[in-house]
């Protein structure tokens, strides 16, 4: 079919309407000159003879042209008039936006640290040419079909060298990314889009903005006014550590923010990776399945005892001879003890450093050490770390211990043992909340002993 030409110019042929912004309506469309797919932005036509409003969509336009070869940013093809509307014509990308991927919640910590590289390389490059985004949120945050970002509609930038078009005291942006000095009414800075970026990523990480309200008019107050809440309390998965990146990320003045986007996305990762807890939020093995591995390769279910026999060495401790390197340093031994009950044979290996001259591991340390063990299916040498792991860190509170409790039920039930099970599930759940990791093994522990 011909394109209608009473919307836009002949060459963009088949316009379908696709999206409507605060000044005006978008449309995907082809270019029939170059032979590609465009979304075109065209000014409202209730706007188009308000003057203000066409001056500010052209300097849409030349804010975003001038950078268009900036990495990570929408690019713009042309820029025009038809039937006395200002249009827009930029590259068209298929993945959606990261609005669209917050309607199912939290996402992925490395996925999300991918997009704010990509949003912070784009928002630092318009810095450096003199340009506040002023509206960073996740719809402006767009996906190509390899679902990497880049970063659009830079309508109600400020660039350096240009009239400003907006009233004193009018506040540009969305209530809920909003910098404090915004929701005052006072001038966007860099800053600004870095305080935005900040929300964004802390909503991309728990599923919602530090400061959600109903009341968009509350929620920019609380911008202002309120304290950062932690990222630890909104999602006990994510380490403490991150809860410094996001108070200077979104503290109150600008000059207490990190020095660029990238500096902070910067910040983020190294919380992430230098947090061992992080990883260690709980095991991700298919819940159930050890014992029925076990169950199949047994013959049968371990009898409790068995689990509780190996508690015993734990507890009690297992002697090491003593012995040293060359340089009269303690040498590290390998301490096998068999454990034999009715039809089957359960042996346990531990290497450890003489506990007389070696220091003593943490409990945080000990989980982790059985935690590995877990993921290798050798529950029985995690089981005595995790006794002690958990014997160390009980009452502390401690996520550590959350997942050292979670850690130690999933061993037992696992060697067949129901005990203490589901208590120590309680514990866990009374530390990190409701989890449906937590659920999922509470189940299969009241069935797994409903049946022994």
């Amino acid at each position: 079919m011909p394109a209608n030409t009473d919307i836009l110019p002949p060459r963009y042929l088949r316009p379908v309407l696709i999206g409507r912004g605060g000044m005006g309506e978008i449309y995907r469309a082809e270019d029939e000159v170059l032979g590609r797919v465009v979304a075109v932005k065209l000014l409202s036509e209730r706007y188009s003879q308000d003057e203000p409003l066409r001056r500010r969509f052209t300097r849409e336009a030349l804010t975003a042209a001038r950078l268009s070869n900036a990495p990570s940013t929408v690019a713009i093809f042309d820029v025009g008039e038809w039937n006395d509307r200002p249009f827009i014509v930029m590259e068209h990308l298929g993945g959606g936006s990261l609005a669209d991927r917050l309607a199912d919640g939290a996402q992925p910590a490395e996925q999300t640290l991918d997009w704010l590289d990509e949003a912070a390389a784009a928002l630092d490059a318009a810095h450096a040419h003199g340009v506040v985004h002023r509206d960073v949120k996740p719809a402006n945050l767009l996906l190509d079909d390899e679902a990497r970002v880049h970063v659009a509609d830079f309508g109600i930038a400020s660039a350096a060298g240009l009239d400003s078009f907006t009233a004193a005291g009018t506040v540009l942006g969305t209530a809920g990314y909003l910098s404090p000095e915004q929701a005052r009414g006072e001038r966007a800075e860099a800053a600004s889009d870095r305080y935005a970026l900040g929300i964004v990523a802390y909503e991309l990480l728990t599923g919602r903005r530090p400061f959600e309200n109903e009341s968009p008019t509350a929620e920019a107050a609380a911008h202002v006014s309120q304290p950062v809440p932690s990222i630890n309390e909104a999602a006990p998965q994510l380490p403490r550590a991150l809860d410094a990146v996001f108070a200077s990320a979104l503290a109150k003045e600008p000059a207490g923010r990190h020095s660029s986007c990238a500096a902070f996305v910067q910040a983020l990762r190294a919380a992430l990776a230098e947090d061992p807890d992080a990883t260690r939020v709980l095991v991700p093995l298919p819940l159930g399945a050890p014992t029925r591995v076990l169950q199949k390769s047994r013959g049968r279910r371990r009898a409790p005892f068995v689990a509780a026999a190996l508690a015993a060495l734990a507890l009690a401790g297992i002697v090491l001879a003593r012995g040293g390197d060359e340089n009269g340093s303690p040498a590290a031994r390998t301490v096998r003890e068999t454990v034999t009950t009715p039809g089957q044979t359960l042996t346990v290996v531990t290497t450890a450093p003489s506990p007389t001259t070696a220091p003593a591991e943490s409990p945080s340390a000990l989980n982790d050490r059985g935690f590995a063990l877990m993921q290798e299916e050798r529950f029985g040498e995690a089981l005595p770390l995790l006794e002690q792991a958990v014997a160390g860190l009980t009452g502390s509170g401690e996520l550590a211990e959350a997942y050292a409790t979670y850690n130690l039920a999933f061993t037992r039930l696992s060697l067949g043992s129901c005990d203490g099970v589901l208590g120590l599930l309680d514990r866990s759940a009374e530390l990190q909340g409701d989890r449906k990791e937590i659920r999922r093994l509470q189940k299969d522990a009241e069935r797994s002993c409903e049946e022994g």
